[in-house]
């Protein structure tokens, strides 16, 4: 097991300044290269006060934020237009990546596609909902208009 400070949050596993432990592969192969989190030493706890003090001033400014841009999302439907065949069945399926851009095409806000989860496969055309954890105390909820996207004329 590893011992690391997180220098950015991690869903599922905390948040920055928090001391984890952590199996040696998903430190060495995951957090550590791409600077997620950072080893661990007794110098470290210095670091990890100075990083929980500057995610707790950042977390007041970003509070107001997000509640600001979850009010934007929620406020009506989110049309998505994509591929479909005969029924409405999808060709693949809506990817977490597919909801962040069609939030920011229809002039809602730029939201991050790791910040967005889809509570089942959207694989038909219809209305559904994904999830957005915009802070920690803010869950926006989406409500998402999939429709299938006008052929194009050759």
């Amino acid at each position: 097991m590893a011992k690391l400070i997180l220098t950015q949050e991690v869903t599922g596993l905390g948040s920055a300044g928090d001391v984890v432990d952590v199996k040696n592969g998903y430190a060495r192969n995951y957090l550590l290269p791409r600077g997620f989190a950072t080893p661990w030493t007794k110098g470290g706890e210095k670091q990890v006060e100075s990083i929980k003090t500057a995610r707790q001033i950042r977390a007041v400014k970003s509070l107001e934020e997000a509640q600001a841009l979850a009010a934007q999302l929620q406020a009506s439907a989110v049309k998505l237009e994509v591929t479909a065949g005969e029924g409405g069945r999808l060709f693949g399926a809506v990817k977490a990546a597919d909801v962040a851009d069609a939030v920011e095409a229809a002039g809602r806000g730029s939201i991050d596609k790791r910040v967005v989860t889809l509570p089942s496969a959207i694989k038909a055309t219809g209305r559904f909902q994904a999830h957005a954890r915009l802070h920690e105390d803010v869950l926006a909820v989406i409500d998402l208009d999939v429709v299938a996207a006008k052929a194009k004329k050759k």
